[in-house]
């Protein structure tokens, strides 16, 4: 593809969302001016019916789709059944519906739930099937896994150019900060933040402490996925990270000292770690099309608490924080 978007339409499911605002903003800066944004309210990309209403009237040359049902442990256990069918249902309407119409190119963008619970670290994209994911998500993974699967399929059978990428744990300014269903780093930063603004002498999160993981700030997960779509043309998975890991004890010290919080973490071990561990190994990204990430944890989660506490609603979350996914 060329470096701009310029005369493309471009459809962005989850446009709206945490990451969607963000590739939305590069894409207008790398010229489209024609960007759609699918609601769920008015499509239903669960079902086939809406998904072709979409296409009809989208339009669209190339399509983003970052739509998903997902959220931390604790929903991945409430609602494995509906996680599963949700991801696996867009991405299977929208990627047979894309190549019925001839779409330029699908780009789909999976998970790092899709690795093996008990992959080698750094995670390769080719251990991606050398075993099952981790239990308390492995219906989303699995779920996610497969279009990765479907889209080889079609590149083969069809010579369907749809590509695949795959972004370690996201953060940054505007992340979902709900006590039911964030994931790691708004969680800890809005229990820390309450809990310093409160004077509460303990806070308490899920786990030991001892898993790892590896994050990545949303400009840069904005610009691997479009480095992407402009130059990745097979259907190989790609990996998009920063190549660092940090066990959750360290990362809850580090974001309880920059809210300010100067009481004791505990730990619930009753509650699931969750993975073990995780870190990308992101050479393949690099090597395909040029791409690393740029901003550092030590930058973004004070971009992140900051936004936080500009947007935050005054209330209090008395639940210990789920800092397992």
């Amino acid at each position: 593809m060329q470096q701009d978007f310029t005369n493309k339409r471009v459809c962005v499911t989850g446009g709206a969302g945490f990451v969607g605002r963000v590739l939305c903003e590069r894409l207008r800066a790398r010229g489209a001016s024609e960007i759609f944004v699918p609601r769920s309210l008015d499509y239903d990309l669960t079902d086939a019916v809406a998904v072709e209403r979409m296409y009809d009237d989208a339009k669209p040359d190339v399509v983003i789709h970052l739509a998903a049902e997902v959220g931390g442990i604790g929903a991945n256990q409430k609602r494995p059944g509906r996680f599963f069918y949700a991801n696996m249902a867009m991405g299977l309407h929208l990627i047979e519906e894309g190549r019925r119409r001839g779409v330029e190119k699908f780009v789909q963008v999976g998970t790092v739930c899709a690795y093996p619970k008990f992959c080698p670290v750094p995670f390769k994209e080719n251990d991606l099937w050398d075993g099952y994911p981790e239990e308390t998500n492995a219906p989303y993974g699995v779920a996610k896994r497969s279009l990765g699967v479907m889209l080889d399929a079609y590149r083969r059978e069809y010579g369907f150019n749809g590509i695949y990428v795959i972004p370690v744990n996201l953060y940054g300014p505007g992340d979902n900060f709900d006590p039911e269903t964030s994931h790691v780093i708004p969680a800890l930063v809005r229990k820390f933040s309450e809990a310093a603004e409160e004077g509460q002498g303990e806070v308490t999160c899920w786990g030991t402490g001892h898993a790892s993981r590896e994050f990545m700030y949303i400009d840069d997960a904005a610009e691997g996925i479009l480095a992407a779509t402009i130059a990745h043309e097979t259907s190989d998975p790609v990996n998009l990270g920063t190549g660092r890991e940090i066990q959750i004890a360290d990362l809850a010290a580090m974001i309880a000292k920059q809210c300010d919080f100067t009481g004791r973490i505990a730990w619930d071990d009753t509650r699931p770690d969750g993975q073990p561990k995780r870190q990308l190994d992101t050479t393949r990204a690099e090597e395909r099309f040029s791409w690393t990430a740029k901003v550092s944890l030590e930058a973004g989660i004070p971009r992140t608490i900051a936004w936080w506490k500009a947007h935050a609603p005054r209330t209090t979350a008395q639940e210990p924080v789920n800092v397992s996914s």
